[in-house]
């Protein structure tokens, strides 16, 4: 015991030297320098910008340098913002002027003082590190292939290593969409949820993949608030507010109608990602046309968004399960069946091909379908991803949706890998759900463009 406790102060002793001689290397007599205490993380990217997330740890200019070059040798300013403690000492970067499908680098940099002008020795936060990657997005209208990654449910208080960032990484995605549970604060106080996303942010396993591969996100209720949480939660506005401060999402809602959706295209995809919380009704009320989970205006911003769209694939994105799994007041699409019937069944009317549904929450992954195919139209494949970072679970495994195409997986934490190509004529997608060691754990589902139009059945050759 002796021997340890030896071992024990000479390493503290060691490792505050080393901070201290680090900290006058830097040019400080102090510890109290500029520097990010969560961050940097990649928003939303298009052919032309990206976004880039952080969290100061005081009110500090963040200057942000891209370079196209690896070595970082002719770097240029792209964006410089105060991090103001009103807004938690967090700034959200517009990168504009780039060019599409490229590689650039970047660095964070942080004035020591507003008012004093100097820029920390010209040394970037993370110096020790290599410039992190950013990829744009492909030009609007070219044929690529790209791979999207997503999950649902992390929550810290059961995972706080995440070991799955590194089966993420592994798989090189290009996107990376959260699905909703992407923290669990289950509180009716403001602060706790925003703390419960600074501690998630700062989770080491899951840098690699925040800072350089683009992250979107929707909500589900215990990121909300608490849980099973609808539109009577008494700090919705609060909730909105701090959801829009933590994620670097292309916009929020509709000028006149808040809330966390909005819609994006990558690849010649296009995604829908819709607030299933804000406007939800009470799933213990009846289940009739009136019974919404979206909302009026949400719901008709779908509708024309839909019948706007061209492209070959269309995905509803939502943190609420799409299948029919039996039961009033459940907390899914079953409480809410004549809205999603009238959503399924406006697609099938106008002749919408190529929708996709994705969600998470389960616990366990899933892959089902909804045989509308019986109804005139064609099957609508619901592709779940549950749990990122926390314990999986057999809780709902008795639930029996409309059809199984692959038996539910609660092995291992998991998230779902969906490959694009678009670069034929025939367009074509590959489902797979990937385990924390970082194989997938099914067969691959694979999926045409051509199997997503009306009057085409195909669930039951998709079984596996």
């Amino acid at each position: 015991m002796l021997i340890s406790k030896r071992a024990f102060l000479f390493a503290s002793a060691s490792y505050f030297a080393t901070a201290r001689v680090g900290a006058f290397a830097s040019g400080f007599d102090d510890m109290s320098y500029p520097h990010l205490v969560q961050g940097p993380m990649l928003g939303a990217v298009t052919p032309t910008e990206a976004l880039i997330w952080t969290r100061a740890n005081g009110e500090y200019e963040v200057e942000i340098r891209v370079d196209t070059d690896p070595l970082f040798k002719h770097p240029f300013v792209a964006s410089r913002q105060l991090a103001k403690s009103e807004n938690d000492f967090v700034t959200v970067h517009s990168i504009n002027g780039l060019k599409e499908n490229t590689n650039y680098y970047y660095r964070v940099f942080l004035n020591r003082g507003k008012a004093l002008g100097q820029w920390a020795r010209q040394l970037p936060d993370l110096s020790f590190l290599p410039p992190f990657n950013l990829k744009t997005a492909p030009a609007l209208g070219s044929k690529t292939k790209f791979r999207l990654a997503f999950g649902s449910c992390a929550r810290l208080q059961g995972d706080p290593i995440q070991p799955i960032w590194n089966a993420v990484s592994l798989w090189k995605p290009d996107l990376f969409f959260w699905l909703g549970d992407n923290i669990y604060s289950d509180s009716k106080n403001p602060e706790i949820i925003a703390g419960q996303y600074r501690q998630q942010r700062a989770v080491s396993s899951m840098q690699k993949v925040s800072r350089t591969v683009p992250q979107l996100a929707i909500w589900d209720d215990h990121d909300y608030g608490r849980n099973d949480y609808d539109r009577a939660n008494p700090i919705r506005e609060e909730s909105l507010d701090v959801f829009k401060r933590y994620w670097a999402n292309p916009h929020y809602g509709l000028t006149n109608t808040p809330g966390v959706f909005f819609s994006y295209t990558y690849g010649g995809v296009d995604f829908f990602f819709l607030d299933g919380r804000y406007y939800r009704d009470s799933g213990e009320q009846p289940n009739n046309n009136n019974k919404t989970m979206l909302g009026s205006e949400q719901k008709e911003w779908l509708k024309k968004e839909l019948l706007k769209s061209t492209a070959p694939f269309k995905f509803l994105i939502c943190g609420t399960g799409w299948s029919n799994v039996g039961g009033q007041d459940l907390d899914s699409w079953s409480s809410f069946l004549n809205e999603r019937n009238e959503i399924l069944d406006f697609i099938r009317d106008e002749g919408i091909g190529g929708v996709v549904l994705l969600s998470g929450d389960t616990h366990y992954g899933e892959l089902n379908a909804i045989p509308w195919s019986e109804k005139g139209g064609y099957d609508f494949y619901n592709f779940v991803s549950s749990p990122l970072a926390q314990a999986t679970s057999n809780k709902f495994l008795g639930r029996n949706p409309e059809v199984r195409i692959r038996t539910p997986y609660s092995g291992t934490t998991n998230f779902g890998v969906i490959d694009f190509d678009m670069t034929t004529d025939e367009p074509v997608l590959t489902f797979n759900l990937i385990g924390v060691h970082g194989g997938a754990v099914w067969e691959p589902l694979i999926l045409k463009a051509s199997e997503l139009t009306n009057g085409v059945m195909t669930w039951e050759n998709k079984i596996k």
